[in-house]
């Protein structure tokens, strides 16, 4: 299988990243993160590297002080 990338610019920051998982390949960058839910905007693509670490993050947080309470 040939692995095909797609250059895409973030929608949080504006910085260009490589994307697979929109290539129809079975590995990204992406899926060895965590999953979470992003906001439903069928305009925006993906989000970069760090831009998705940092909502990642501030999802666990939110969680974290859900159960907290």
């Amino acid at each position: 299988m040939s692995r095909h990338t797609e250059t895409t610019r973030c929608p949080e920051c504006g910085a260009a990243f490589e994307c697979l998982a929109h290539c129809g390949a079975n590995t990204c960058w992406c899926l060895e993160l965590p999953r979470v839910p992003l906001p439903a905007d069928p305009e925006a693509s993906c989000l970069c590297p760090a831009c998705l670490r940092t909502h990642i993050a501030k999802v666990q947080a939110g969680a974290e002080a859900q159960t907290q309470k």
